[in-house]
């Protein structure tokens, strides 16, 4: 009886945490594309933007406004967000202005209880459960954001790495040195994929949020489930997206991103003409892009060797690798990155495979025990 109402509780809590996850989901994307970084010049710039990231957008996600509707700003009183059940009582409509309210906010909170409580039929109540729950907490915004805006926020990402580790502390010796190789091995492995993809392609490879989702993940499942979590991300998306290109002849958003509108619809046939005929010139020129040298921060002029020294990590960790398209002839400005037809966000993906691993890996292992894929499923799922 105890257990069932724990379970119960535990519930009830996952649904509350998923009311707020919504609004890290809704918020947090925003506040990123907003958030104006300047370049770091010198080795003190270095040192403030590593650290400038910190606590930016936990200010935004509790100021205001408060959470409201955003058809019609109507501001959402609390008996309107109960978890779920404000949602079926207001049958998925704003109550001021009637217009629909997007599924992804009752699917969230049913999803993060629903989790939440089988995180409590695969880890005793220790430790364990408390670092299962915490992931997860980081991770289902993660998966919302990526495959919607294409991006990973550090806010969430490397919190996420940090609470693996630290709460891995209780639990011994042994789980803290995983946890740490988790994270290091799943973070490293990915840059390295990063690095040779740019260098052999010229262009990204990896989205540069993935190696610390990766880490993320590997900080909680530990070293040697990395290698399942990487074989079910990719065969997972790559069978959908097959299945989106066969479908709709287009693995990645279902219809490009809509222009904006600048001249009258009587000036668009011209405007169509007049890019075709200009791009005709170029079109050789584009056929061999001109590609940024990599070259490490710590290894260019005008630093002192102690700076050197220090900023060897920011260049491992932090540094980008050039990937930048060629810019506008008009402004001279680089233009924002936008997904092809057959781009997929691989974070999602990545985070599916990490609950995955983590809820169905001794499951697996044991329904093959007596069979000859004992070894593999163990392999895979690092059991």
């Amino acid at each position: 009886m105890l257990h069932v109402l724990i379970t119960i509780w535990i519930a009830v809590i996952g649904l509350c945490v998923g009311s707020f996850l919504n609004v890290v989901i809704g918020r947090l994307p925003f506040d990123e594309e907003n958030f104006d970084e300047p370049t770091p010049v010198g080795f003190w710039q270095h040192v403030a933007s590593a650290f400038r990231f910190s606590g930016r957008a936990y200010r935004r996600l509790y100021t205001p406004p408060h959470s409201h509707c955003p058809k019609c700003g109507h501001q959402i009183r609390w008996f309107e967000n109960i978890p779920v059940v404000s949602w079926l009582a207001l049958r998925g409509k704003c109550s001021n202005c009637k217009q629909p309210i997007s599924p992804r906010y009752i699917l969230v909170e049913l999803l993060t209880g629903t989790l939440f409580v089988a995180m409590t039929t695969r880890y005793p109540f220790d430790w364990q459960l408390v670092s299962a729950l915490t992931f997860l907490t980081f991770l289902i915004p993660l998966i919302f954001i990526d495959a919607e805006h294409w991006i990973l926020p550090f806010e969430l990402t490397l919190p996420g790495i940090a609470g693996g580790i630290l709460l891995a502390l209780p639990r011994g010796h042994d789980a803290f040195v995983t946890a740490v190789l988790g994270a290091g091995i799943a973070f490293l492995a990915f840059r390295v994929m990063e690095f040779l993809g740019w260098a052999a392609t010229g262009r990204e490879a990896l989205g540069a949020g993935d190696k610390y989702l990766l880490a993320m993940i590997g900080a909680q499942v530990g070293w040697r489930a990395l290698l399942g979590v990487v074989l079910l991300s990719s065969l997972q998306g790559a069978i959908v997206g097959l299945v989106r290109m066969r479908m709709t002849g287009r693995a990645g958003p279902s219809s490009p991103p809509e222009p904006k509108p600048e001249a009258p619809a009587q000036d668009k046939p011209v405007e169509r003409v007049e890019a075709v005929t200009d791009s005709k010139p170029d079109e050789t020129e584009e056929e061999v892009p001109s590609r940024e040298p990599f070259t490490p921060e710590f290894i260019k002029p005008g630093y002192a060797w102690w700076q050197r020294v220090l900023l060897v990590p920011y260049t491992v960790l932090l540094q980008d690798i050039p990937d930048s398209p060629p810019p506008d002839e008009a402004t001279g400005e680089i233009p924002d990155w936008e997904p092809g037809a057959n781009n997929i966000p691989f974070g999602p993906w990545i985070g599916l495979a990490g609950i995955q691993v983590m809820l169905l890996g001794p499951w697996v292992v044991d329904a093959l025990a007596r069979t000859p894929y004992r070894l593999l499923a163990e392999i895979v799922f690092g059991q």
